[in-house]
């Protein structure tokens, strides 16, 4: 497989943390280096219409920032990321990837996650947002379902809090063999299930779920709304990150006209994740 890398420079200080939402919807991740932005899309086979509309998201958000494109890179993930990716230790849970798992503590509570593209490693302030929610939330036995699961952190965690079925949804084909070897090699595979498709079509076959964890853009969690809530069981939470600070009062009053409310809520720097029930 070869990769897109994208390096942004020159980002407006207001906007770096729309491009870096920008960056990580087209590639999953985003290195920091320096003031410079980091992140690659495969090449095959949507990476042109990928790279494009990344490309084009980070002069909407930011105008003036320099956006350097380097096609046809092959690159060994299990070195590119080593010097970047570090332990992230978020209440009673630990993420961190392998080369660090023998310092990662209880097994029971350590999530090991080979980055890959370095997605889903607990770097991103929404990820941790979500684990520290979700250990408020998920009960032993529960049903949860992991919504654009990515590298399967959340759903791995959710099996370690307790969950005795956990389903990991990701429409990304590109994710699933790295969520499918995570849940392998955390040893819960005989309670998380990868599955690859749209959770709008997947919520209503598996419903009712206890825990519904979405950590996405936004503008997603508002077009999945109606299908997580018809899909929540009675007495069933949903955790909603991937949010930008500025947006809590339109996303509250949004999801709340939607038959929604609030529960609980987390923010580090300009992101926020909120714990939402069916009003």
């Amino acid at each position: 497989m070869s990769w897109t890398q994208l390096r942004v420079s020159a980002v407006d200080a207001e906007a770096r943390d729309l491009v870096i939402g920008a960056l990580v919807a087209a590639g999953g991740s985003c290195a920091e280096e320096g003031d410079t932005l980091v992140t690659f899309v495969l090449d095959e086979p949507d990476g042109e219409a990928s790279v494009s509309a990344a490309r084009g998201a980070v002069l909407a958000a930011s105008p003036g920032a320099d956006v350097a494109l380097t096609p046809g890179l092959t690159i060994d993930w299990s070195t590119q990321w080593p010097t970047r990716v570090g332990m992230q230790r978020v209440g009673a849970l630990t993420v961190a990837p392998p080369w660090l798992a023998d310092d990662a503590g209880d097994p029971a509570r350590a999530i090991i996650i080979e980055p890959a593209m370095a997605f889903g490693t607990g770097e991103h302030p929404t990820t941790r947002g979500v684990l520290r929610l979700m250990q408020r939330v998920v009960r032993p036995g529960d049903f949860v379902a992991d919504l654009g699961a990515g590298s399967a952190v959340l759903a791995i965690a959710a099996a370690k809090l307790g969950a005795s079925r956990v389903l990991a949804v990701e429409l990304d084909p590109d994710a699933i063999g790295n969520a499918e070897e995570n849940v392998e090699r955390n040893a819960v595979s005989h309670r998380v299930s990868v599955l690859e498709g749209d959770a709008v079509l997947v919520l209503p076959l598996v419903a009712p779920v206890r825990v519904i964890l979405a950590n996405i853009i936004s503008s997603v969690l508002r077009a999945l709304s109606p299908a997580m809530l018809a899909a929540l069981a009675p007495d069933g939470r949903a955790i909603l990150s991937g949010m930008l600070v500025a947006e809590r009062d339109e996303m509250r009053a949004a999801l709340e006209r939607d038959g929604w409310r609030f529960d609980d809520e987390d923010a580090e720097g300009d992101w926020w994740s909120a714990t939402v029930g069916r009003r």
